[in-house]
């Protein structure tokens, strides 16, 4: 056997045997070969180099999770809770522990895009080499190496570990709570069984539901291969669910039990409750499209799923336009190297830690991908990086084990090797798998490199012709001198993950910012068919007013202005400039849909990123910077007021907020339509003295919710006077405190 083999075939450590006690037979410690150790340093180097590199050219990134880390750093209770602002008006609508570590690290850095986005760049960092860990323990370390690789240079990997979005730490969580499972299944150990339920609640924490996806795969796994008896595995899973329960359960309760007067509001929620958000607008709407206040979902739209910013729902959604450039580079290789897998599993022991691996990683796969695809809900490409830890793995043990059983043959005497058939065909059939799997994944990134035409041309032709040069040289790598055998691997894997690499240096020398980013050059398409990088379409092309749109793409139908419309239009019937429901007229257009009763037309009214007029400078879903002049204005007298200003949808009010560092109220929550604060307690906090400015525009009401916000923009415009600074409408509530 050459070297070559040696390091992609050898296990970590010994098997133990099936019949063994649960605590008996504990693998050894064993450190890594000196050639492992070197190379996973270098994959963590260039992991690092890949997210770390200009961290800061995104700004803010996320400016709705940028404002709330703000809060949480100069505010302990906007810090428990993840308000929006530090004055906790109301809170984001998800759990807050991404937003902790990113306050925390603001608190000691200073407020600054860095300080903000290095915790999320180390959290990838480490989920490389969490999932390197897991996958090497019974594998090897060439398969924890691949692994690690993949994740790596996923493209929605190096996105998400550049963003404040709270995927990266949620992937961390959730590799983790896989490792746990896999020591856990060594020994049937309690400790560690329970272990993985506290990480899949810390994972609740930080995303809500979309961590007890990978739950039932690994109650699963335990349950069928952990080597103690059935009623022992049984009260373990329940030990392990109350780890659940209770690490996630605290906060929970915590919001629960604390009076609504003496808490911030439940952002996303009708009802200022954690349990209606939970089950609600991020739980059973996210599947059905009955997301009350949401501006997409809609499940009973014509044609399927998915609401106009998910894209069509579907088995091949996670192969489509923009998905498929973010995540899917290497996921039909990851299939078949799973159904090969279990094919060479066979009849395996209940405890068969091959098979049981597979399962693991093949489950959480296709459970979690299964769902992405098929939700009728919300859904943006940048989830899809809850599937990258799997996809590697799967690649990281498939190919491993296909190159072992290239000259692996049954021992003499067994029941294999009384068929001389199976003997002559299992090393060609295994080499002729894993060349037919390079040909599928470098035809797959032909295909994706073909989505931008104009985007590094050669590329696509150049990782066509080295993958198909690649798999006729595996095919006949029984037959090659051994020391062109690595000459021959390094081949395919160059061109298997030249795709991904350059997608991930691409989005890596890209800012993104914005609410729905995505990674990769531009993708011609419309939603769910094509993407913006960073958000912003090519060429400086203006979008109509009501903001930009999100990580790429066309409006429904139609080009940017051309005649697609949202389904069912505008909320509230309103209309873009021109009267058309996506443009193409005149300005001055009403657009009464927008809560802020933004106005196009006249000087300054429309921005240059297309901002609605009536003066909002943000929209749904970006900030925008402030002038000197209307910072200024913002600042002065500012410690008089709890609020310096208010605006429609937190997104608004973010842009205000970051730039001045003062609380700005985001009335209705994300884009405008939570009930808070109402009317009555809007009124209040004017007569009181707590809010000085109220900024127009903002917010985008859809798929019902609360008017509470049109009724507080219209009594403002009603009961105050208008003025106008660099375009951008405001109110001063302080000069008719007795009006109200």
């Amino acid at each position: 056997m050459d070297r070559t083999e040696t390091l992609l075939t050898a296990p970590a450590e010994p098997e133990p045997p099936t019949a063994a006690r649960p605590d008996e037979h504990s693998p050894p410690t064993r450190r890594s070969p000196a050639w492992a150790r070197a190379a996973l340093a270098i994959l963590l180097l260039a992991t690092g180099l890949l997210y770390l590199w200009g961290l800061g050219a995104s700004g803010w990134a996320n400016s709705f999770y940028a404002a709330a880390v703000q809060a949480g750093s100069v505010s302990w209770k906007a810090f428990l809770y993840g308000s929006s602002d530090a004055a906790n008006s109301i809170t984001v609508d998800k759990t807050p522990a991404s937003l902790w570590l990113m306050a925390l690290s603001v608190r000691v850095f200073g407020l600054n895009s860095w300080a903000m986005l290095v915790p999320q760049a180390l959290c990838g960092v480490a989920s490389v080499g969490v999932l390197y860990a897991t996958v090497k323990r019974w594998y090897g370390p060439a398969a924890g190496l691949i692994a690690g690789a993949v994740l790596a240079v996923t493209p929605v990997a190096t996105l998400m570990f550049r963003f404040n979005n709270p995927d990266a730490l949620l992937v961390l969580l959730l590799v983790a709570g896989a490792y746990a499972t896999v020591r856990a299944l060594e020994t049937a150990s309690t400790r560690w069984i329970v272990l993985v339920g506290v990480l899949v609640g810390f994972g609740f924490l930080t995303k809500m539901l979309q961590a007890f996806l990978v739950v039932p795969v690994f109650a699963g796994v335990y349950l069928l291969a952990a080597p103690t008896g059935l009623w022992r595995r049984v009260r373990q899973l329940l030990l392990a669910g109350l780890a659940v329960v209770v690490s996630a359960g605290w906060w929970v309760a915590l919001v629960e039990l604390v009076p609504a007067s003496a808490r911030p509001y439940i952002g996303g929620s009708q009802g200022n409750s954690i349990l209606e958000l939970t089950l609600g607008y991020n739980g059973l709407g996210r599947i059905t499209g009955e997301e009350v206040g949401s501006v997409g979902g809609g499940g009973a739209r014509p044609g399927g799923g998915g609401g106009p910013f998910s894209g069509q729902n579907g088995v091949l959604r996670m192969f489509g336009g923009e998905i498929g450039g973010q995540v899917s580079w290497l996921l039909p290789a990851a299939l078949i190297l799973l159904v090969v897998g279990l094919l060479l599993a066979g009849r395996a022991a209940r405890t068969d830690r091959t098979r049981a691996g597979l399962l693991l990683w093949g489950g959480w796969l296709l459970v979690t991908g299964l769902i992405f695809s098929f939700m009728s809900g919300i859904f943006h490409a940048y989830y899809t990086v809850a599937l990258a830890p799997a996809i590697g793995a799967l690649v990281g043990i498939g190919v491993t084990l296909l190159w072992g059983h290239r000259r692996l043959l049954p021992a003499s005497g067994s029941a294999e090797a009384a068929g001389t058939r199976w003997r002559r065909w299992r090393p060609l059939a295994a080499t002729a798998t894993l060349a037919g799997t390079l040909a599928v994944t470098v035809w797959w990134a032909w295909v994706l490199l073909g989505r931008s035409p104009d985007w590094h041309p050669w590329l696509r032709t150049a990782v066509l012709v080295a993958g198909l040069v690649g798999a006729v040289l595996l095919l006949l790598v029984t037959r090659l001198p051994r020391r062109l055998v690595p000459v021959v691997l390094g081949l395919g894997a160059a061109a298997a993950l030249a795709g991904p690499v350059a997608y991930a240096v691409q989005t890596t020398a890209t800012p993104h910012t914005g609410s729905i980013p995505s990674a990769g050059p531009f993708v011609a398409g419309g939603f769910g068919r094509g993407g913006f990088p960073g958000g912003r379409p090519p060429g400086g092309m203006e979008l109509p007013a009501g903001g930009q749109l999100p990580g790429g793409g066309q409006f429904p139908g139609g080009g940017p202005n051309g005649g697609g419309q949202f389904p069912g239009g505008l909320p509230g019937g309103g209309q873009f400039p021109g009267g058309g429901q996506n443009g193409g007229g005149q300005n001055g257009g009403q657009m009464p849909g927008f809560p802020g009763g933004g106005r196009t037309g006249g000087p300054g009214a429309t921005g240059g990123q297309g901002r609605p007029a009536g003066g909002g400078m943000g929209g749904l879903l970006d900030a925008r910077e402030p002038s000197a002049a209307l910072r200024e204005l913002l600042e002065h007298d500012s410690a008089d007021y709890t609020w310096v200003a208010a605006t429609i949808g937190s997104n608004n009010a973010s842009g205000y907020q970051l730039a001045t560092g003062e609380p700005v109220m985001p009335i209705g929550g994300f884009n405008g339509s939570d009930p808070s604060p109402t009317l009555g307690q809007f009124q209040r906090y004017v007569r009181d003295g707590k809010i000085h400015y109220f900024v127009g525009g903002g917010g985008f009401r859809a798929n019902g919710g609360s008017s509470a916000s049109q009724e507080i923009a219209a009594w403002v415009a009603e009961t105050f006077t208008a003025q106008t600074v660099d375009g951008v409408t405001l109110y001063d509530l302080s000069a008719g405190t007795e009006a109200s």
